[in-house]
């Protein structure tokens, strides 16, 4: 075993700190997730983030430096062609993504696709566009409850979501019509990154809430991660949050459904205090879903104090060979234009109680120094062609 026993890596969904210097092939010219929230809000409160060194890796508005940071920090470019939560993901985890997703964002999808899943599932569909979840549901919802038909929509991600109201559509059914349109969208032609079930309650306009029973049906990694590695040496590997979901259980040996953000900080507390040597990895999504796509940036800001507000009940949970790295998967500027994720660096901040010094670190050229980080501490290899180089002995 290495130097630390446990490593918690806890991903802030969609916390971007500036655009790469490739933005603008991506329509994202002059994003800074983080930034923009600090310059919008009035008060902003995360004094855990502070000490670890947040506020010295990037400006903020309210949020002074510190003098002596506990922990270390830089900035990660990404390596592969996307901004999407898999791709960021699976790229912490060792692999290149060259070729993005498929997304049928100005078009929706092929007659041939919506055809085969209306006589597969018995459902007519309806939407069948671009679409927010929220929007959509005004818009389509008392329909679907009145006629049992089937929202079908998408977004800028390579991703197919089916909306069902759970008292008269049910989840089983929604369920079981997404696991027919992941298998029909494996086709190359069709083929996206994600079928999401989008769960909703509710019986009119102004009234639909989505709950917590999404499901995501990933593609399965198109090879081996630093999850499999660890897995395969018989090192724990637990997931919180949709991080089961991305990977499609590749890798992971125990798996913890979050409803919320805050929910999922309080399972990593709670695993905290367990005894399992090896990886915690966490996501955390609400602030993507709930605030950077619908543009919020005072409720992205208040949704970080709760964070920090949990973080810091986390870092007094910790062990002396406990190390906690905290970091994002893409940006999602809720002060761009659209509501499409934004081609951004993401932080790097990387803390344990028995660490001797802390400060800034050269920025990284790729999210996948992460997963090889994480696998170098328990000595393990990564697997053959994947990417990423170990900073251990940077931070050790």
């Amino acid at each position: 075993m290495g130097r630390f026993k446990r490593i918690f890596t806890i991903v802030i969904d969609s916390l971007g700190v500036g655009a790469m210097e490739d933005a603008a092939d991506f329509g994202d010219i002059g994003t800074d997730t983080l930034g923009h929230i600090s310059q919008r809000m009035d008060n902003f409160q995360i004094p855990n983030l502070q000490k670890l060194g947040l506020a010295n890796l990037h400006s903020l508005k309210q949020v002074m430096p510190v003098e002596r940071p506990i922990g270390y920090y830089m900035k990660m470019n990404e390596a592969s062609t996307g901004k999407d939560t898999m791709t960021g993901h699976w790229e912490m985890m060792g692999l290149h993504i060259t070729k993005p997703f498929q997304t049928f964002t100005d078009t929706g999808f092929p007659d041939a696709l919506v055809a085969e899943l209306e006589k597969r599932t018995g459902h007519k569909v309806i939407g069948n566009k671009s679409a927010s979840g929220t929007e959509i549901l005004d818009e389509l919802a008392e329909e679907e409850i009145a006629t049992g038909n089937m929202i079908v929509y998408t977004s800028s991600d390579s991703v197919l979501q089916i909306c069902g109201n759970e008292e008269t559509f049910g989840l089983d059914e929604l369920y079981r019509c997404c696991e027919i349109a992941r298998e029909l969208t494996m086709r190359d032609e069709w083929k996206v990154g994600r079928v999401i079930a989008r769960p909703y309650v509710g019986k009119k306009k102004g009234e639909f809430v989505r709950t917590s029973n999404r499901h995501d049906y990933a593609l399965k990694p198109y090879g081996q991660t630093a999850l499999n590695a660890l897995k395969d040496a018989g090192y724990d590997v637990i997931s919180v949050g949709k991080i089961n979901d991305i990977f499609a259980g590749e890798g992971i040996t125990d798996s913890n459904r979050s409803k919320s953000s805050v929910h999922g900080m309080e399972q990593t507390i709670e695993i905290a205090a367990r005894d399992f040597t090896g990886l915690c990895y966490v996501n955390l999504v609400d602030f993507d879903t709930l605030w950077g796509h619908r543009r919020n940036p005072i409720g992205y800001g208040q949704e970080l104090e709760r964070f920090d507000e949990k973080l810091g009940q986390f870092l007094k949970a910790m062990r002396e060979d406990d190390l906690l790295i905290i970091t994002a998967d893409h940006g999602n500027d809720p002060t761009h234009t659209g509501t499409d994720h934004t081609r951004e660096r993401v932080p790097f901040i990387a803390y344990s109680p028995s660490l001797k010094d802390s400060g800034r670190l050269p920025d990284s050229d790729t999210f996948a120094d992460i997963g090889a980080t994480i696998v170098d501490n328990f000595n393990v290899a990564m697997p053959e062609g994947t990417i990423g180089r170990s900073i251990l002995e940077k931070i050790v």
